[in-house]
């Protein structure tokens, strides 16, 4: 198994354990975050910007496939103002050594490890909408994305939503 952590940052040599912030983990534990292969795509965008990000899971319905998945097996979407942006940011894709690391969630790809973790390999990716094409996944540009976050928590869809306190307020 293969786990990464995304960053513009080029210069991380060691990966210290942080708090989390999120109120259903121990907030006394520090952890390093990592992610699976499967649910990389999710992260190949600049830190803050607002997403939404889909693809087939073992429950996931022809319907639903047809319906969100007829391009690419897997969604990242992004608003407008965002393009820009996402076409201007390298992004160093570290990769660890999977030893140490426990399974957090399994949906969102979420791997934890309470022990200080050194990359394994870094790799840069200055392009990062061939780096999603790579990846078999479709870039969706949108005005708002609160439409598709609303629609896709109603589907059999594996899906995640990352920094949507930066999206467009809703209208």
């Amino acid at each position: 198994m293969r786990l990464f952590h995304i960053s513009e940052d080029p210069t991380i040599t060691i990966f210290h354990p942080r708090l989390p912030e999120r109120p259903d983990l121990d907030a006394t534990k520090g952890l390093v975050w990592a992610i699976n292969e499967r649910c990389l795509p999710n992260y190949l965008t600049p830190r803050d910007c607002p997403r939404v990000c889909f693809h087939a899971g073992e429950q996931t319905t022809e319907q639903d496939r047809q319906h969100y998945l007829a391009q690419a097996s897997h969604v990242v979407v992004i608003e407008n103002k965002w393009l820009e942006v996402l076409k201007n940011t390298s992004l160093y894709l570290y990769e660890f050594d999977s030893n140490g690391f426990t399974l957090q969630d399994d949906i969102a790809g979420y791997y934890t490890s309470e022990l200080t973790q050194m990359p394994i390999n870094v790799t840069e990716i200055d392009d990062i909408e061939k780096a999603l094409l790579e990846y078999n996944v479709e870039l969706r540009i949108v005005d708002s994305l609160w439409d598709i976050h609303d629609e896709i928590q109603h589907t059999s869809l594996n899906w995640s939503m990352c920094r949507m306190r930066f999206a467009q307020p809703r209208h």
